[in-house]
């Protein structure tokens, strides 16, 4: 009666607050969960990381087992390569991760798209997201590059990227909470948003994430230095991820290493997470 899941995470190419549609791409860094039900409480773990909330994970796992009118308790761990708090979507590659082992551990299945609708809703409900974040969490289930409204948890494309290109990821040591994101500031720039998404739904996604990034670094008060930086280095886009402060470059895999090197501090380096076909 235990059940895995496990889902990867994302990087903005245009971020949905301004005018509720976004578009994001998946990334290979995972979080793997596990559920065992047993007992009549649901208790939770987040591996590494005992001072963060529980309320996502504990509504996921709930409003499944609601669904399939399941009335015991659980036991409910999760582990994660993707930084907290950063932009790289660990609340809905969380979200993702402990549904989908709440279903294998009850031996149910919900259609994806349900799966991933469910854990937007618990996402708003638990204050980690301001959207839902029905991009991000499309990206983060799907893989490739996906465009959603997300004032409707519509999935409007999704196509595949180029397999040689990877992904570097400038991560700050400090966070930012949702709570702290000046979200009427983000909307006045609802114009350059849409036509940020516009360019990303004619194919030109690394100019819409360019442009989304400025956009959003001058929304935050954020500096655009490294996604710059980056370009200048060869990177085909560069851009905030979320509401940062993490900064994501796309390149070829030759350049990954030297832009890596060139922003220094802490940063990774990832595959572009294809999904499963």
């Amino acid at each position: 009666m235990t059940g895995k899941g496990m889902a990867h995470g994302a990087a903005t190419v245009v971020n949905a607050i301004a005018s509720g549609r976004g578009s994001a791409f998946g990334v290979d860094l995972r979080t793997e969960a596990s559920v065992e039900l047993k007992g009549d409480a649901l208790l939770g773990k987040i591996e590494g990381q005992p001072m963060e909330s529980l309320d996502l994970m504990l509504l996921c796992v709930g409003r499944v087992m609601e669904r399939f009118d399941y009335r015991g308790g659980a036991v409910i761990a999760t582990r994660s390569r993707i930084p907290i708090s950063r932009g790289l979507k660990s609340s809905s590659a969380a979200a993702n991760a402990v549904i989908l082992a709440t279903l294998d551990a009850l031996g149910e299945k919900m259609d994806p798209l349900d799966a991933v609708r469910l854990g937007c809703a618990c996402a708003i409900e638990a204050g980690v997201s301001i959207t839902g974040a029905f991009d991000d969490a499309c990206a983060s289930a799907l893989g490739g590059l996906v465009l959603t409204d997300n004032r409707v948890n519509e999935l409007l494309q999704r196509t595949s990227l180029p397999e040689e290109l990877k992904v570097i990821i400038q991560v700050p040591q400090r966070q930012i909470r949702k709570a702290q994101v000046p979200v009427q500031r983000v909307r006045l720039l609802r114009p350059e948003a849409e036509m940020a998404f516009a360019l990303a739904q004619h194919g030109d996604w690394p100019r819409a994430m360019v442009l989304n990034g400025l956009v959003q670094c001058a929304a935050l008060s954020l500096d655009a230095t490294s996604a710059l930086r980056a370009m200048e280095l060869g990177a085909l886009c560069a851009g905030l991820s979320g509401t940062g402060p993490a900064v994501v470059a796309v390149a070829d895999a030759l350049l990954a290493e030297e832009i890596a090197e060139k922003w220094g501090g802490d940063c990774l380096i990832a595959d572009i997470y294809h999904g499963e076909g």
